[in-house]
């Protein structure tokens, strides 16, 4: 459990990691939009490479709730050319990419990308899983209902915990099916759960830990920060490294930010903690 597999580079989970969000989208809920450029992407990506990023995620699809659907085509023209630009000038940068199409994901790894990052688990493309197996790279997994359109209708639960424990449990035993070695689970803070729900969760992720796979969060500037706090997406860095610290004491492994600086400090205190 405590390392992963990339590329032959063994990632060291024993120890908390971070992610960097590289969005190729002009509608994601914080930032879409803000890279105009190609120097634009690449101030991005050095700066958090630069603070401390071992990896850099790269999507196209916006999955906020009600965001816009678009094609697997638009979606391979707006990631592709970022995922060359990126390996391109940062060789050594460890590159998922975040999509639940098997369409985009096998582009994405014929040019090099060395992690999957899927919110639907397999579930909302029956090719994913054995793509990812046949590739050989590690698989994030995320728990969600229905699709970005319909999730927030589905937040109906008997046991929170209990049913995500469940769905994991059974993604895992087909991920393994298909071949796939390394597996990291992402709870989905903000996806088929309502503001309380995502609190609850939160507050019991630590009982995810039985499943005996790494636990990724993405937990960083979501409605359930700035709606709590009546501010906006754009104020809630304090609010994100707060719940942060809870997320590392809850089991986290990888941190996945939009700022990667504030983050890692997050986890050196965290660290200043554990070690005392």
């Amino acid at each position: 459990m405590s390392t992963i597999n990339c590329a032959g580079k063994l990632v060291d989970l024993s120890k908390p990691h971070v992610m960097g969000i590289v969005n190729a989208t002009p509608d994601s809920f914080y930032d879409g939009g803000a890279l105009e450029s190609d120097k634009d992407v690449l101030n991005q990506v050095e700066k958090m490479l630069n603070d401390g990023a071992t990896i850099i995620d790269i999507g196209g699809y916006s999955s906020r709730p009600d965001g816009t659907d678009i094609s697997a085509e638009e979606e391979i023209q707006r990631v592709l050319p970022v995922i060359d630009l990126v390996k391109k000038n940062f060789p050594d940068a460890m590159i998922s990419c975040d999509s639940f199409r098997e369409s985009v994901i096998s582009q994405a790894l014929k040019h090099g990308i060395h992690i999957v990052n899927d919110i639907s688990a397999g579930k909302l493309d029956a090719k994913m899983l054995e793509t990812v197996g046949n590739a050989g790279v590690p698989y994030i997994m995320m728990h969600m209902r229905g699709t970005p359109q319909t999730m927030k209708s589905q937040t109906d639960y008997g046991n929170l915990i209990t049913e995500i424990n469940t769905y994991f449990a059974e993604r895992l035993h087909a991920a393994r099916a298909a071949g796939i070695k390394d597996v990291i689970i992402d709870p989905g803070f903000g996806f088929a759960k309502t503001t309380e729900q995502n609190f609850e969760l939160l507050k019991k992720m630590e009982l995810l830990q039985m499943l005996d796979v790494p636990i990724l969060a993405g937990i960083s500037r979501k409605s359930m920060i700035y709606k709590t706090l009546d501010i906006t997406a754009a104020e809630s860095l304090n609010g994100t490294s707060a719940l942060h610290m809870t997320c590392l004491e809850k089991g986290a492994k990888i941190l996945r930010v939009h700022d990667v600086k504030e983050a890692m400090q997050v986890i050196q205190l965290y660290q200043a903690i554990q070690n005392n």
